[in-house]
């Protein structure tokens, strides 16, 4: 069976651009249906997945993903006719009366949720697909689905939270063989992950988009100083529930779209609302820190309350807020579980995949294992790499290396010299890390490198870290885990060893902490015979990895966007496969 999951909302912007016109441009993020996207499972297997933002370079789109699906069935040489299923990650109908109250609820329900609305998108993008085979997938169990059936465990507590699904915040399932059966749930009206977006726009950040940087943030800060705000604002109770009553000041339709009355509560009794151009003060540090010592109790005490009650050893988290790295550390040293897995798309993305996998094991055809390094996103072949370089030749010059060996001899000759190099290869990841397919790397052992990539390559604020690629075989040499600890997907943050921070001053965070990637041979071959051949020339198989974009766009694509961002940055050289990329030198 050929299931194709997708994600995304793509008239949810829209329709709030025309019934609240005039809102700051950041309020209108304060919507469903972001990070569209689309995955392929062929006879139960995962053959390609990738979101909508990498093709359209709208980031965090949620456009139909109409490129991204297109991509997955030329990645699988098939075409529209063979999929038997499209699986949509929201199901609304079960909630169509409680929009029915008011019109501005009815029309949103009609024209952005309702199953109609989704037909017509489909209709429209993709002519004669045959709409009785497109199906609804409840949005928090597409989450679960994506976390367990990608996991290879046969049992285990699976825990999705976000900020909504269509009408939830967490959800947490019991997973065993080819059923999750649903423990409990909390509402949307007591969303820690809305919370979160809430009070990162409060201090001058986007909702729905640089949650991360609050948690980069929150280290610089106290976080006792509003400790008591946030213990009387989250309530978290003796059955594994969190309650946040500020969410019941908003009473009317507006006041709830727009969390109107919860940002006056919070300008009067937390801090005043920073504009996002004004200077990041201790007062917004603090408070960046007690939110997140908040969302890590939070999470400590939803996945332990029923990991305890259930008898589960193992966790598996999808979600939005699974992407928060620091909780999901916290979690991981805890000692609560044996065995964390965090699904590497754990966002809206991650959802197409979970939509397409539940209905894959409705339908009786599933293979559950283990997600390797999630290489889902499209490749390209040496051609399309010499025609992009031959669009730029009056700008670039290059050198082919006979090997992927030559090639990392050199890369690593370069970064041991304190160069930044951008480094593309291979399929591209999906999900928000880039894990050495579109990466930027460097030296963490250069004292500088931190700010200078912030300023010259990333453009991005100061404070943000920069996390750490290690191989597997060495990563407990560096960081306190346990001997061939695998750590995959850079979405958790564990310590550097007190004896090492001050040599890997780029990587290390200002609490210690680092958000470690690593890098195995085998699921992950190349980018592991880069960081042997850094060992060999800097004596750590270690590199600062960050994702290939600037602020504000996506991770590249293709040939022609690496080398167009490679020009348009500090970034010293390029390599597209076996090729390195350098400015041309002037005569």
């Amino acid at each position: 069976m050929n299931v194709i999951g997708i994600s995304g909302l793509e008239n949810s912007m829209a329709f709030k651009r025309r019934q609240w016109p005039g809102l700051d441009e950041r309020e209108y993020r304060m919507s469903q249906g972001h990070d569209a996207a689309a995955a392929l499972i062929v006879d139960g297997a995962l053959v390609a997945a990738a979101a909508e933002e990498r093709f359209n370079r709208q980031k965090h789109s949620g456009a139909f993903p109409r490129q991204a699906i297109q991509y997955c069935l030329a990645e699988a040489g098939m075409e529209l006719d063979d999929v038997d299923e499209i699986a949509h990650a929201f199901d609304y109908s079960p909630f169509a009366a409680a929009y029915s109250v008011d019109p501005v609820g009815a029309a949103c329900y009609r024209e952005v949720y309702s199953k109609d609305a989704l037909l017509k998108s489909v209709e429209r993008h993709l002519t004669d697909f045959p709409l009785a085979r497109v199906q609804s997938v409840n949005h928090h169990l597409s989450h679960a689905a994506s976390a367990y059936f990608t996991s290879g465990w046969d049992e285990c507590l699976v825990v999705v939270i976000d900020g909504m699904g269509e009408a939830h915040s967490a959800s947490v399932y019991r997973a065993a063989g080819e059923r999750m059966e649903r423990v409990h749930q909390i509402s949307a009206a007591n969303s820690i992950g809305i919370l979160y977006s809430l009070i990162t726009f409060h201090l001058g950040f986007d909702f729905n988009a640089d949650e991360y940087k609050i948690m980069g943030l929150a280290p610089y800060g106290d976080p006792e100083r509003f400790r008591s705000f946030f213990e009387q604002t989250v309530l978290l109770g003796e059955d594994g529930s969190i309650l946040i009553p500020i969410f019941k000041l908003n009473r009317t339709r507006d006041e709830r779209e727009n969390h109107l009355r919860t940002r006056e509560y919070l300008a009067r009794e937390l801090v005043p609302a920073r504009d996002p151009e004004a200077e990041i003060t201790d007062v917004h540090r603090d408070v960046a820190a007690a939110l997140q010592a908040c969302l890590d109790r939070a999470m400590l005490h939803l996945c332990g309350y029923f990991g305890r009650k259930i008898g589960l050893k193992r966790l598996a988290l999808a979600g939005g807020v699974a992407l928060n790295c620091t909780a999901n550390g916290r979690l991981l040293s805890s000692g609560m579980f044996d065995d964390i897995y965090v699904q590497p798309a754990a966002g809206d993305d991650g959802a197409a995949l979970g939509a397409a996998l539940y209905r894959a094991s409705v339908n009786g055809k599933l293979v559950n294992e283990r997600i390797a390094t999630p290489f889902y996103g499209p490749g390209h072949a040496t051609i399309e790499i010499d025609e992009a370089v031959g669009r730029f030749s009056d700008r670039v010059e290059t050198v082919r290396f006979a090997s992927l060996d030559d090639a990392c001899r050199e890369a690593a000759r370069l970064i041991a010299d304190g160069k930044v190099l951008a480094w593309y290869r291979g399929r591209m990841e999906f999900g928000p890390r880039a894990l050495g397919h579109r990466s930027i790397l460097a030296d963490p052992g250069h004292p500088e490198m931190r700010d200078r990539i912030n300023a010259m390559v990333k453009m991005r604020e100061a404070f943000r870290p920069f996390a750490p690629a290690v191989t597997l075989e060495q990563v407990h040499h560096w960081f306190e885990v346990a001997p061939m600890s695998e750590l995959p997907y850079m979405i958790m943050t564990v310590d550097v060893r007190q004896r090492y921070r001050a040599e890997l001053p780029a990587i290390t965070h200002v609490n210690g902490s680092a958000r470690v990637q690593t890098v195995s041979r085998g699921d992950n071959a190349d980018f592991h015979s880069l960081l042997t051949a850094v060992g060999r020339t800097t004596g750590r198989e270690m590199v600062l990895n960050t994702s290939f974009n600037i602020k504000g766009q996506p991770i590249v694509n293709t040939p022609a966007e690496a080398i167009e961002t490679f020009l348009g940055t500090g970034i010293d050289f390029l390599f597209l496969d076996n090729t390195l990329v350098r400015r041309r030198r002037l005569v």
